[in-house]
Formats: structure tokens, C-alpha cells, sequence
């Protein structure tokens, strides 16, 4: 790491904490080595300091709209300095996927927010089956991990207030196909079925479209030795 990129993302997290109050806790879960694909919720811009520079020294990319490499100020903290993949979006990026096999391949973390888009509002909207692909195509684990607070951000510092941050880290899994054909269809129940598992980290009001917990199913999830699905979490403790 050269000192520039050691000052500036140092200043990058002192400002995110004296913004927020981040509870982070629950980073510990994420695994020190190995190829990884974290799926998060999208609300707004804070998620990308705070995960990159909270993550740190493990590396780690994921996507950004190619728009922003015009940006004098985003493009060379996200694409120079925090080697996010620029990605053309409506279209087949050949080049950004074959970008992020490379980085899975050479064993960093990739970050995909499957919702394709922010929130603003903090409740999981649809999920994209882009993330299905890499994780077919790579074996890698698939680690949920959610964010919720950030949501208050700006009307907190209109107000001068400090922003609660919470970050939960699901059991990781991996997807498996289990010999059928790869349909658009399966592809979706795929999307959907980590998206449930996202949900069940989340406090219910944020659950958006995947409110219905019951409605989850994990028929493509196969969970490693000694983790159990994500939805436990989320059922009450029996009597």
C-alpha cells in the first residue's frame, strides 16, 4: 500500500465514524482469506466507504456505473484508488465480469448489491440474477451481510446529528444448480432465494419485498459444515 492510499483511506473511515456511529461488530464473521462474494442491500452511498475501508487490509472491489469514470472527483477514488469495476449497465459487460472472475480467481472479496440500484429508502426491492452467474461460474461462497440506519443519513446531518450504522453478516452458502438447466426462471428463484436470506438479517421493516419469509425457499443453497440457513435467525425461539 503506498502512503497516499494509506492517508486517504484512513481519512475516508475517520470521516465515515465521526458521521456514524458504526456498528461493526459483526465484521469479525467476514473470512480473513479466500475468494468471497458479499451480497448486500443498496440504500445510499454510504455502504462503499464504510464496507471497503472497514474491510481493510483484505481486498476488496465490486461494481460501479461506468458514468462515473467522468466524475473529477469519484472516478479516481473509485476506479484508481478503490479498483471498483466500471460497468456498463443495460447491456452484457463481458469485459466487467471477466474482471470479476479475475478478482475472485486471485481470492479478493467481491461486493454485489443484487437490488441493482439504491434504496433510499432502506426496504429490499427485487433482486438481479447477475450475481447468480459468478457464483455458478466461480463455486465461491456467497456471504449475506446487510446494512440498516444509513437510511437516516441525511436528514441526520441536516439536523447535525450523528447517524446510526448497524452492519449484520449472515452464514455464508453456495449455490448449487443440483444438475438442472440454467432458465431464466431458475435463475430468479436463485436471486430470490439469497435475497431471503438477506432478509431474515434485517429488522422486518426493511424486509421491502421479501417481507414474506414463509414464502422463502433454499432449494439451489447448499450451506457449509456448521452453518445453518439464514432463516432461523429470523424464526422465533420455540416453546
Amino acid at each position: 500500500m503506498t502512503l497516499t492510499y494509506r492517508a486517504v483511506t484512513s481519512t475516508i473511515k475517520g470521516l465515515t465514524r465521526l458521521l456514524c456511529r458504526v456498528d461493526d461488530a459483526q465484521l469479525a464473521r467476514v473470512p480473513d482469506r479466500g475468494p468471497l462474494i458479499i451480497v448486500a442491500n443498496h440504500i445510499n452511498f454510504l455502504e462503499v466507504p464504510l464496507l471497503y475501508t472497514h474491510l481493510l487490509p483484505r481486498p476488496v472491489t465490486g461494481f460501479a456505473k461506468a458514468e462515473n469514470l467522468s466524475n473529477p472527483i469519484l472516478g479516481p477514488l473509485l476506479f484508481n484508488l478503490g479498483g471498483a469495476i466500471p460497468l456498463h449497465r443495460g447491456e452484457a459487460d463481458v469485459t466487467a465480469l471477466r474482471r470479476a472472475l479475475a478478482a475472485l480467481e486471485a481470492g479478493h472479496i467481491l461486493a454485489v448489491a443484487p437490488e441493482g440500484t439504491r434504496s433510499g429508502h432502506g426496504r429490499l426491492q427485487r433482486g438481479h440474477p447477475g450475481v447468480v452467474w459468478l457464483a455458478l461460474r466461480t463455486g465461491a461462497p456467497l456471504l449475506p451481510m446487510v446494512y440498516y440506519g444509513g437510511e437516516l443519513f441525511w436528514r441526520n446531518l441536516a439536523r447535525l446529528r450523528r447517524t446510526d450504522f448497524h452492519i449484520v453478516v449472515g452464514q455464508p452458502f453456495y449455490l448449487d444448480a443440483g444438475g438442472v438447466k440454467v432458465t431464466r426462471q431458475v435463475r430468479q428463484q436463485m436471486a430470490d432465494e439469497i435475497m431471503y436470506q438477506m432478509a431474515a438479517l434485517l429488522p422486518p421493516a426493511y424486509r421491502g419485498v421479501y417481507s414474506d419469509l414463509a414464502a422463502a425457499t433454499e432449494m439451489y443453497l447448499r450451506f457449509p459444515p456448521g452453518a445453518e440457513s439464514n432463516l432461523r435467525r429470523a424464526q422465533p425461539p420455540s416453546r
